[in-house]
């Protein structure tokens, strides 16, 4: 399921030693299930009936009653284990009722707090799953929050498709677009607001910690290696965020997140 829904993330537990890419699978397959709420329900209702039904099932795990899910009882294998806490995982549940909103974001604080919690909370339990406890919980911070605004903007037309806008109503302004712009394609400005975004998420790279981090608990945070390569084709001259995609190859990838793990960070 990951390799084929997350394939980024996928690559990452590659580095990670045996042992713990079970669990790491099960929370990225976990994570899966429900980022994907708001693109398969055709309703707001039903997208918060689905996130309760994995709250219960998050109960179910922390109290000893697993659901007969395939995802669930992996999960829960990786929970009982590694001792996860429940809070990460109710955080990111609660961000992604955001993702059912079709503006959810007035001002960039607001998205960052989003941001933190789907993708910081993950990359704090994955460092969890591989021994560092919560000594990266700070770390991750700008990370998380570069590595979601990042996946937000290759991922730009989509929402949009389906009449939602996941970036800040304020970066809309600065750019002078409105929603009904970005709905229609009216792309005028579109690269003002990509120049804007790309900033944003440079400024979170600049500010995270130039620390050393153990070769084993790297791989929690190696999907945020492909930031850059990810930013290089966006900046290229020209570029289009309805029309052209935000790919890079696999061997591109994993010579990126390989350089992280030579480095000893990101």
């Amino acid at each position: 399921m990951v390799r084929t829904a997350d394939y980024d993330r996928y690559l990452s537990v590659l580095f990670a030693a045996k042992e713990k890419r079970a669990a790491l699978f099960a929370l990225y397959a976990f994570n899966y299930e429900v980022a994907k709420t708001a693109e398969t329900v055709s309703e707001p209702t039903l997208g918060l009936i689905r996130l309760q039904w994995w709250r219960e099932a998050l109960s179910g795990i922390f109290e000893g009653r697993p659901r007969r899910h395939e995802v669930v009882l992996a999960l829960n294998t990786a929970v009982q284990t590694f001792e996860l806490p429940r809070s990460l995982f109710d955080g990111l549940i609660d961000a992604r009722e955001q993702d059912l909103s079709p503006t959810p974001f007035a001002e960039m604080t607001a998205f960052e707090s989003y941001a933190d919690a789907v993708s910081g909370d993950l990359m704090r339990l994955a460092a969890r799953i591989l021994g560092a406890g919560n000594a990266l919980d700070g770390y991750v911070r700008s990370l998380g929050i570069a590595y979601a605004l990042n996946g937000l903007l290759r991922a730009f037309p989509f929402p949009a498709a389906r009449r939602r806008i996941m970036l800040p109503r304020s970066a809309l302004f600065a750019a002078k677009l409105s929603e009904e712009d970005i709905y229609a394609g009216r792309a005028d400005n579109i690269g003002i607001l990509s120049d804007n975004m790309i900033a944003a998420v440079e400024r979170r790279l600049s500010a995270v910690p130039k620390g050393h981090i153990r070769r084993s608990v790297l791989p929690a945070l190696l999907p945020a290696a492909l930031i850059r390569p990810y930013l290089k084709v966006m900046k290229c001259g020209g570029f289009d965020p309805y029309r052209d995609p935000v790919e890079i190859s696999v061997p591109r990838k994993q010579m990126a997140m390989l350089g992280a793990v030579l480095r000893g960070h990101i």
